[in-house]
């Protein structure tokens, strides 16, 4: 399926770019949709396409990005899902001011956020201002329709009381409101005037969402079988992949390269699966289109995946798992709609595991080779293989009949 992201640059006095806000874009409309868009899933989307579909190096080059947070998502534990290195949480200006939100404001601060007000204009009867203020880090100013003494009093409150705000002019679209924002003391833009939203395109994998459930289920456990873990997560390639995107984003965890997903499970550890598996789930609580060389595609990979590991424990390979990954992983180029050297770069993988999908000969090349033509039964390369990996031809069918079944079953 294809998902989009919107990104607009913030520049700073200079007119050079400090950060970004990321913003939820659908179907190449380069706007928010008005109708029909719940606000909490609208952030879960930017965060999961921008980190793990897209990748946050990409979208943002190493620049802050400002995420827009509901009140409800606030108060949830996804923010510990998220990075204070690479995130500004961007407070919407409906959120409730009130000491409770004084007091999380206060926890993030600890965590390490940097907080932002967005379209803020002070309201009658809140007394916690000055109380909030002193953990925000940027106020952001509408100046497409903020009256001129609204703004004027925001200006003052900071300018007089709270120097350590950074006030942010959003909505620019003209130079003349560029001269008075940086006359009025502001130090950060956002606008037309400087670059409208651009719009970020890529393909992610639709999951299976009984899967994500089977899995959810399996981690409520407090000690859960990782074998039975791992065995579940191998049926779910979303899960799979985003796995170990996620285990590679991890700067501490970048020298280990990852053999099985069985592995990649211990890395990461269960704390941090729960919250991957969780926070996907809230997303792929959707219907998503699943065409016929889609479903053909994970067929084939699936059934790759099994037939490689089964030969490989034919041939008593104590790393079988690692041939399940070349078989699952095979397709993902196809699946993403993505050059394979692109996507495997950023996979914490081992160096045969990569050579092999990429199409460098290896020991594990004929196990790759023979799965992907069992899976065509293209007859004359099985017969050339056959004999290289030790196998005779009742056991060719065998394995083709439980690979199929495996793969039907998963689907199914």
């Amino acid at each position: 399926m294809e998902v989009f992201i919107g990104k607009q640059p913030i520049f700073n006095e200079k007119e050079q770019v400090v950060s970004y806000e990321l913003l939820y874009r659908s179907k190449n409309m380069n706007a928010f949709p008005l109708e029909g868009t719940d606000a909490d899933a609208a952030t879960i989307d930017v965060i999961i396409n921008s980190f793990l579909t897209i990748g946050i190096d990409k979208v943002t080059e190493g620049a802050p990005a400002f995420i827009n947070f509901t009140e409800k998502l606030l108060f949830s534990p996804l923010v510990d899902y998220i990075s204070p290195k690479e995130v500004v949480i961007e407070i919407l200006e409906d959120v409730n001011i009130t000491q409770s939100l004084v007091k999380r404001v206060k926890e993030l601060k600890e965590k390490g956020f940097k907080i932002a007000l967005d379209d803020f204009i002070l309201k009658d009867g809140v007394t916690v201002y000055d109380e909030l203020f002193n953990y925000i880090d940027y106020i952001k100013v509408d100046f497409l329709i903020t009256p001129l003494l609204n703004r004027m009093e925001i200006e003052n409150k900071v300018k007089s009381k709270f120097p350590h705000i950074k006030l942010l002019a959003e909505k620019v679209e003209t130079r003349e409101q560029y001269d008075v924002a940086i006359h009025s003391g502001y130090v950060l833009f956002q606008g037309y005037f400087f670059e409208k939203p651009q719009i970020m395109k890529a393909i992610d994998i639709p999951a299976n969402i009984i899967n994500y459930f089977q899995i959810i289920s399996i981690l409520k456990d407090e000690e859960p079988d990782i074998n039975i873990l791992a065995a579940n997560i191998e049926r779910e390639i979303s899960v799979s992949y985003k796995l170990l995107q996620l285990i590679n984003s991890s700067k501490n965890r970048r020298k280990s390269k990852v053999r099985s997903i069985k592995q990649a499970i211990v890395l990461l550890g269960l704390s941090e699966l729960r919250k991957l598996v969780y926070l996907l789930a809230m997303r792929e609580l959707k219907n998503f289109e699943k065409t016929d060389a889609f479903n053909e595609l994970v067929a084939a990979s699936l059934f790759r995946a099994k037939a490689c590991e089964k030969i490989a424990k034919l041939n008593y390979k104590k790393n079988f798992s690692e041939y399940f990954l070349i078989g699952l992983l095979s397709l993902i180029d196809a699946l993403l709609k993505r050059p394979m050297y692109l996507i495997l770069r950023k996979m914490p993988l081992s160096e045969e595991i990569l050579q092999t999908i990429n199409g460098v000969e290896t020991e594990m090349t004929p196990y790759l080779q023979f799965s992907e033509a069992l899976y065509k039964l293209d007859w004359d390369k099985l017969i050339e293989l056959s004999p290289q990996l030790g196998l005779k031809q009742e056991t060719v069918f065998q394995i083709y009949d439980e690979a199929e079944q495996w793969a039907r079953e998963v689907i199914s």
